[in-house]
């Protein structure tokens, strides 16, 4: 297969890809969406999930995205040096977007913020944004897909913490955001959360945090190291602020 012929499949796989995924559930998250509509015992709770289960159904059905926005486009990449493809990644992933944009549809939502015009294609300035991870000596490429949508993103904060702060810290300003924003994403909630040396790793982490399997997480909950420590106190007083 010549350079060029790979480049085409690759696009065409990542477009058809892009395309699904705006319409179907991961398995994780419809495992994880059904725990909580048991669990409920309000009968107006029950009927939003329902709902929900109702729209993820004809969107399969009508094979229509799942959501009118399917938001910003971005790409996680973690890509080794040998990669055949690596040079020609960020415009390969610049043209499965197009196709998808028309295949799917999606929502054209890439705008120029300061000349004030859609290019229509979801693609322009920063659009869609790739974060790169590259790993020496291997020829394998991972790419996650991530549509940033205002619902789901309008509650995202970031912040540098006082060095004293500690865990505690931490999970109070996590509840801050949950409390004073969170009410204003769309449900259900899925919160990634990121701590590092600056506030653009931070930020980056909590996106990355996203990507993980939810089963992967909660097995997690069981060991004794500080950081799962943290993710333990986290995800207990997100699940109940009120504890």
């Amino acid at each position: 297969m010549s350079n060029q012929q790979a480049v085409e499949k690759m696009t065409d796989i990542i477009a058809r890809f892009f395309d699904y995924s705006g319409k179907v559930l991961p398995d994780d998250i419809t495992k994880k969406l059904e725990e909580l509509c048991d669990a409920e015992t309000g009968e107006l709770a029950k009927s939003i999930y329902e709902t929900m289960f109702k729209n993820h159904e004809l969107a399969k059905e009508l094979n229509r995205p799942s959501c009118q926005d399917t938001g910003a486009i971005q790409f996680f990449v973690k890509c080794g040096t040998k990669f055949p493809l690596i040079g020609e990644l960020e415009t390969l992933l610049s043209e499965a977007v197009i196709r998808a944009t028309k295949r799917a549809p999606l929502r054209h939502n890439s705008v120029e913020i300061f000349d004030e015009y859609n290019t229509g294609l979801n693609v322009g300035k920063d659009i869609p944004r790739v974060f790169w991870e590259i790993v020496p000596d291997c020829d394998a490429c991972e790419i996650d897909t991530y549509m940033v949508v205002g619902g789901c993103t309008l509650p995202g904060r970031a912040m540098v913490l006082m060095p004293g702060a500690g865990y505690d810290g931490v999970v109070n300003f996590v509840l801050d955001i949950m409390t004073s924003y969170g009410p204003n994403a769309c449900p259900p909630l899925l919160v990634g959360i990121g701590v590092g040396t600056s506030i653009e790793v931070a930020a980056l982490q909590s996106k990355k945090a996203l990507m993980r399997p939810l089963g992967n997480i909660i097995r997690m909950r069981g060991q004794k190291s500080s950081k799962d420590f943290l993710r333990t106190a986290l995800i207990k007083s997100v699940s109940d602020p009120s504890a």
